[in-house]
C-alpha cells in the first residue's frame, strides 16, 4: 500500500473531558497491548502506531476515544457506559472527517488512485445494562426502510468487558482487566458511600492490590477527578433514558412527552451549572444540541425573575 503522511490534528476547543479509558490506553505500549489483545496479533514496537484521534471534529459535541494506524489499517476505539444504537452513525461521522483529513493533500478528482487503510470499529462496553460478551451493531439497522441491496453499511463490534464477560480477552491485556475491575468497583461502593469516597476507596484498593496502580498512583488527582465526572455523567444519561423509557413516545403524546422532557433537562441544567459546568460541557454530557442548552438556560433565567 502506498504510504501518507497522515497529519495529526490539533486540539482547539475542546469541550468534552478526557475519560479513564483514553487516559490509560493514551500511552503507545498499553494500546498496543489492547489491539493485539483484541486482534490475536504478536507486535512488539508500540512506534509502529500512529495516533490519529479526532479532537476537533465538524461537531463539537462529537469526539472518538483513540483511533491510530498501525501496519496500514485503521482502527478506531471507543468505551461505553451507556449502549446506544446510534454509534454505527457516529462512527460514519468519525470515519468521514479521518478521512478527510488524511487526503487533504490528495487530488481527488485526479486519474489516480487515491488509497485509504481499511477501518475497524471496536466498542468496550462496561455498561451496567446487560448485554452479551460480543455483538454486532449495523448502520442499516437505523435505515427507515429495509434494502435487500445496500449501497452504504459499517458494522461495529461492541465487546463487553465487564467482569466475568470476555474473560480470554480480559487475560490477554492486564491493563484493560485492571480497568474492567477498577471502574467495577468505583459503582459498588457508590451504592453505599458517596461519589468522591467511592472512588478514593477504589483507587487507595486498586494501587494497593497492583490494579492500574501505576496509572493510578501517577495520576491520582485527575483519575479521581474524571472518575467522578465520568459516573456523574452515567448517572444523567441514565435517568434520561429511563425516564423516555417510562413515558414513551406514543402518538398523541408527543407535546406533553417533549414539555417533560424539557422540565427534566432544565433540572439537569441547574444542578450542572451550580456545579460550575459551562453551558458546552452541559451540551457535551446530555448530548444535545448547544443551541437547545442555550434556549433552556434563558428560560431558567426568565423564570427565575
Amino acid at each position: 500500500m502506498e504510504k501518507h503522511t497522515y497529519q495529526k490534528n490539533t486540539a482547539v476547543n475542546r469541550v468534552y473531558k478526557s475519560r479513564i479509558f483514553e487516559m490509560v490506553f493514551s500511552d503507545k505500549k498499553e494500546l498496543l497491548s489492547l489491539y493485539n489483545a483484541a486482534n490475536g496479533t504478536n507486535y512488539d514496537n508500540p512506534e509502529m502506531l500512529e495516533v490519529n484521534t479526532l479532537e476537533n471534529a465538524i461537531y463539537l459535541s462529537m469526539h472518538n476515544d483513540i483511533s491510530f494506524v498501525i501496519d496500514s489499517r485503521l482502527t478506531l476505539y471507543e468505551h461505553q457506559s451507556t449502549y446506544s444504537p446510534n454509534l454505527p452513525l457516529r462512527y460514519l461521522m468519525y470515519i468521514s472527517d479521518l478521512y478527510s483529513s488524511m487526503t487533504r493533500d490528495e487530488n481527488l478528482y485526479g486519474p489516480r488512485k487515491v488509497l485509504l487503510p481499511p477501518p475497524k470499529f471496536v466498542i468496550f462496553y462496561n455498561g451496567i445494562e446487560e448485554q452479551p460478551d460480543v455483538q454486532e451493531l449495523r448502520l442499516s439497522d437505523s435505515f427507515q426502510i429495509p434494502d435487500d441491496n445496500l449501497s452504504l453499511e459499517l458494522r461495529a463490534v461492541m465487546l463487553n468487558i465487564n467482569p466475568g464477560h470476555n474473560p480470554q480477552l480480559l487475560d490477554n491485556c492486564k491493563t484493560l482487566r485492571d480497568y474492567s475491575e477498577y471502574t467495577a468497583r468505583v459503582r459498588r461502593y457508590a451504592e453505599e458511600v458517596s461519589l468522591s469516597e467511592a472512588v478514593e476507596q477504589a483507587i487507595t484498593e486498586c494501587i494497593k492490590e497492583g490494579i492500574l496502580s501505576e496509572f493510578l498512583s501517577k495520576n491520582r488527582t485527575e483519575a479521581k477527578k474524571v472518575s467522578i465526572y465520568e459516573y456523574d455523567e452515567e448517572k444523567v444519561m441514565r435517568m434520561m433514558r429511563e425516564e423516555a423509557h417510562e413515558d414513551g413516545w406514543k402518538e398523541g403524546r408527543q407535546k406533553g412527552i417533549e414539555e417533560g422532557r424539557a422540565h427534566t433537562l432544565k433540572e439537569l441544567i441547574c444542578k450542572k451549572l451550580a456545579k460550575g459546568n459551562t453551558l458546552e460541557e452541559i451540551a457535551d454530557i446530555l448530548e444535545e444540541p448547544l443551541e437547545r442548552i442555550q434556549a433552556l438556560a434563558g428560560e431558567l433565567t426568565e423564570e427565575t425573575k
